[in-house]
């Protein structure tokens, strides 16, 4: 950006040449304090401040200045390879100036500059610093354009665009100072002020830590663009947000107000600049506002972009779409997440491993399972649980897989995963453990294993389980009596029939 604004500078040469030997004005206002009015128009009006423009380059410095510009626009004829044709090359004309040459003849000026004109001084040192500049050399730089500010009869272009320039070279070198007071002197000289001027002025009040005049500048860039018909640009907004951000930690502004200032600004980046960061800041400021739905609206539409590559990140959108009640959603999030790769490198050794966004990990596993189970996909959810279940050190794991198994009607699997779990030494309910056995072996007609299991579970001390545990041993009781009546009078039938036919 501030090279762009060096070439043009360089091109506004041109100007000086051609115009004629009036006056130029540029407009100043009255009474200015430190900084520029911002929220009113950027045309200014006030006291009109002239400065004499030189007439046109002497003969001798025009000649020189000529062979300046055109060792700059030297270019060279290069072949590319042709966009249109697939191994095909095309010519093409690049840049390809001849720094040596300008320097020289620049050189030669510089030491008759006693004799020069004003004016031919001016142009001098604009080349001058241009050269520096594109040589990174901002000292050196900042030294052509100061002198050229110096001299008289430099015309209003490039008195105007050296004052930006200087600026930012100012900034470059973090004088904020002396960019802050360049930038309003430059609004003093011009007719009209630009929207990237004041974001130059705001950059620079927030690296001083002035947050108030770093907002009211900033707002005074975006109006200006808007007003102007072009869209701020991302970093503007950004800039903004942080200017918020500042005023609320140092209680200038209430949290509130800067929050919803910052919802507005990061609702315009998540849609003209799309960037993960920018919907992960729009949901966490969403989540400070208390806003959950939309917290997790947010990180969704991230999710859908493929914005998302974080474990965390999956696992958040995961749990609030389980609390709210989108188990499905859920489920598909995870399993998104456990398929999507990403590739980290070791930092001590600097190799490269692809791996799983969603790590196979007993909580993940725990997470995805009890999404398909509240979604009722239980035939999804079992092979998750059996993975946790290994993984895990207690036996709760197992004795839910227990209960799915139980649900599913595979009730040897369940009678299997229930004593896994059993064996283990951290189970939270032993007794509810031992009732879901226990139904396991009724429904296999396993009635005295049942109620040996019904028993043991009578004996715990909560009331509730006490109780469901003796109503289960009655009715296996009944049931043993049943199914055994109806052995006996299947046997009774059977050997009815054998004798008739005998």
């Amino acid at each position: 950006m501030i090279k762009t604004i060096s070439r043009n500078i360089f091109v506004l040469f041109a100007l000086g040449l051609t115009l004629s030997t009036t006056d130029l004005s540029a407009q100043s206002r009255d009474g200015r304090a430190d900084e520029p009015s911002v929220g009113g128009s950027s045309r200014k009006a006030g006291k009109t401040r002239t400065y004499k423009k030189a007439r046109v380059l002497q003969n001798s410095t025009a000649k020189k200045i000529v062979k300046v510009v055109e060792a700059l626009e030297r270019q060279k004829i290069v072949k590319v390879p042709d966009p249109e044709n697939k191994g095909k090359f095309i010519e093409k004309e690049e840049d390809d100036p001849d720094w040596a040459k300008a320097r020289s003849i620049l050189t030669e000026l510089s030491n008759n500059r006693a004799e020069m004109k004003s004016y031919d001084r001016s142009v001098v040192w604009n080349y001058w610093g241009y050269i520096y500049f594109s040589d990174d050399d901002y000292d050196q730089a900042m030294y052509a354009y100061e002198q050229l500010l110096k001299e008289p009869e430099a015309t209003v272009p490039l008195r105007t665009a050296s004052l930006l320039t200087l600026a930012q070279l100012n900034m470059v070198k973090e004088r904020w100072d002396k960019g802050i007071s360049l930038i309003l002197q430059w609004m003093n000289e011009v007719e009209n002020v630009t929207a990237q001027s004041y974001y130059l002025l705001a950059s620079a009040y927030f690296q001083k830590n002035d947050y108030v005049r770093a907002r009211s500048n900033m707002e005074e860039a975006i109006r200006l663009a808007e007003e102007e018909g072009y869209r701020p640009r991302e970093n503007w907004y950004v800039l903004l947000a942080a200017c918020f951000s500042e005023l609320k930690d140092k209680k200038i502004i209430s949290a509130q107000f800067a929050l919803e200032q910052q919802v507005g600004i990061y609702e315009i980046l998540v849609n003209y600049y799309p960037k993960k960061q920018y919907f992960l800041q729009l949901g966490g400021t969403y989540q400070q506002m208390d806003r959950e739905e939309d917290y997790m609206l947010t990180l969704k539409a991230a999710y859908d972009k493929d914005l998302l590559n974080k474990e965390g990140e999956y696992l958040a959108l995961a749990q609030m779409l389980l609390l709210k009640k989108n188990p499905y959603w859920a489920a598909q999030v995870l399993v998104s997440g456990q398929q999507k790769k990403v590739t980290i490198t070791d930092e001590d050794t600097g190799e490269e491993e692809v791996v799983a966004v969603v790590k196979e990990k007993e909580k993940t596993l725990k997470l995805l399972a009890d999404a398909w189970r509240m979604a009722q996909e239980i035939d999804m959810a079992i092979p998750v649980l059996e993975k946790a279940a290994k993984m895990s050190k207690d036996g709760d794991t197992y004795v839910l897989l227990g209960n799915l198994y139980l649900f599913e009607d595979r009730m040897k699997d369940s009678i299997r995963a229930i004593e896994a779990g059993l064996k283990k030494p951290k189970v939270k309910s032993r007794s509810q453990a031992l009732l879901v056995l226990g139904q396991a072996h009724f429904e296999l007609q396993n009635f005295e294993e049942a109620k040996k299991h019904f028993r043991a579970a009578a004996r715990d001390k909560n009331k509730r389980i006490k109780k469901t545990a003796n109503s289960w041993i009655k009715y296996a009781e009944n049931e043993e009596i049943r199914v055994k009546n109806l052995a006996l009078r299947r046997d009774f039938i059977q050997q009815s029939k054998a004798k008739a036919k005998s």
